[in-house]
């Protein structure tokens, strides 16, 4: 019988009969599966099961102890903490902000760490996007940190952070749908106790289970509905913008009410030029900045220098 067997007895009975790892066996079992000891079959059925049951907090955290131990640090200068973007979908229908987010903390003193992977084939690639503005992708942490200490944003691909995890993400093309190394890697933190993470959700369901663990976990982090997938506040709409330090949390921006309705600035294309040009634009002041986008902005600096 295979060592993992147990994992997959635990965690595999279905959304009502499955059971929760502790954070310690977690932790183990998420270490094995970053570090490839787990063949094929059995981890596409440890993936499969914490799809249907979810993730626990206590599951979470253990994941969370085993990428900290296996991850690749980056430096952060002497100063304020580093902003970690995590971008993982890429535009869909609407200009993607991400990166203006990144440019304009760097205005304001802030290190900006942009860090992710894209396979998805009907979206725009963020790193083309990244690269159209000047902010190409480094291969390695210590070129990303080097990158930070001369005042410029970095940017790293999962790969030169966390293969392992990266390798996990890649099952989504074989297995058909994500898993909870996407979860995981919203949550990767290249400088522990020197970062902001912000933490963007889609799902209502998961605003809830990322409180708890950033409760929890009690770094420096923020948290949001995001855009399409992405780390930026949405412009046509402010979404809640809940803000974590030290396990306390407070609102820094509660949500605008009302429907999101569209905005005569904001130009529509999301193609890598159009939207590096939109970006271009709100950067020189051609273009207005949304307001949740400054406000999202505002927020960050504040943890940033906290």
């Amino acid at each position: 019988m295979s060592q993992y067997a147990a994992f997959i007895k635990e965690i595999g009975r279905g959304a009502k009969g499955a059971r929760s790892l502790d954070r310690g066996r977690a932790q183990t079992l998420f270490a094995d599966m970053l570090a490839g000891r787990v063949a094929e079959l059995e981890l596409g059925a440890i993936l499969i099961a914490l799809r249907i049951k979810s993730e626990s907090l206590d599951e979470l955290l253990g994941f969370s102890d085993a990428m900290r131990e296996a991850a690749c640090p980056v430096a952060v200068p002497e100063g304020p903490r580093c902003v970690v973007l995590p971008t993982y979908n890429g535009a869909r229908r609407q200009p993607n902000l991400m990166p203006l987010v990144a440019r304009l903390l760097a205005r304001r003193g802030i290190p900006v760490l942009i860090q992710g992977r894209h396979d998805f084939e009907t979206r725009v690639d963020p790193f083309a996007l990244l690269a159209a503005l000047d902010l190409p992708c480094q291969h390695d942490t210590a070129a990303a940190s080097q990158r930070l200490a001369a005042g410029e944003p970095a940017c790293l691909p999962l790969d030169a952070l966390l293969p392992g995890l990266s390798h996990l993400l890649a099952t989504r093309l074989r297995l058909g749908v994500r898993s909870a190394g996407h979860t995981m890697a919203k949550l990767l933190d290249p400088a522990p106790g020197r970062s902001v993470r912000v933490v963007a959700v889609t799902h209502p369901e998961y605003l809830e289970r990322m409180d708890e663990f950033l409760l929890a976990e009690g770094g420096h982090a923020q948290l949001l509905r995001g855009t399409e997938g992405e780390i930026y506040a949405n412009p046509r709409r402010r979404p809640r913008l809940v803000s974590y330090a030290g396990g306390t949390r407070h609102v820094a921006f509660p949500a605008e009410e009302g429907g999101a309705p569209p905005l005569p600035d904001l130009p529509g294309g999301h193609d890598v030029a159009a939207n590096a040009a939109t970006i271009r634009d709100m950067l020189d002041g051609s273009l207005p900045i949304p307001g949740p986008i400054l406000d999202q902005v505002e927020a960050l600096v504040a943890l940033a220098e906290s």
